[in-house]
């Protein structure tokens, strides 16, 4: 699954809307804290230069709503 919101996300960075939207939905599936860390960076790696408001923001709730 997470591959899949790989994609997604990648065919959605032409928009920032669709990012955050598809970024939100992605983060309400994963559970596991090592995960998000893995996506958090490969989020990073991929779109840092792009969003990284969006990145930052999005990941700074899922932490905060997960502890």
């Amino acid at each position: 699954m997470l591959d899949f919101t790989k994609k997604i996300l990648r065919g959605v960075s032409f928009d920032a809307y669709l990012f955050q939207k598809e970024l939100h939905k992605a983060l309400k599936w994963i559970t596991d804290t090592e995960e998000i860390k893995r996506f958090q960076e490969w989020c990073i790696t991929e779109f840092g230069t792009k969003y990284p408001v969006i990145i930052g923001k999005a990941f700074a709730q899922v932490t905060t709503a997960k502890n």
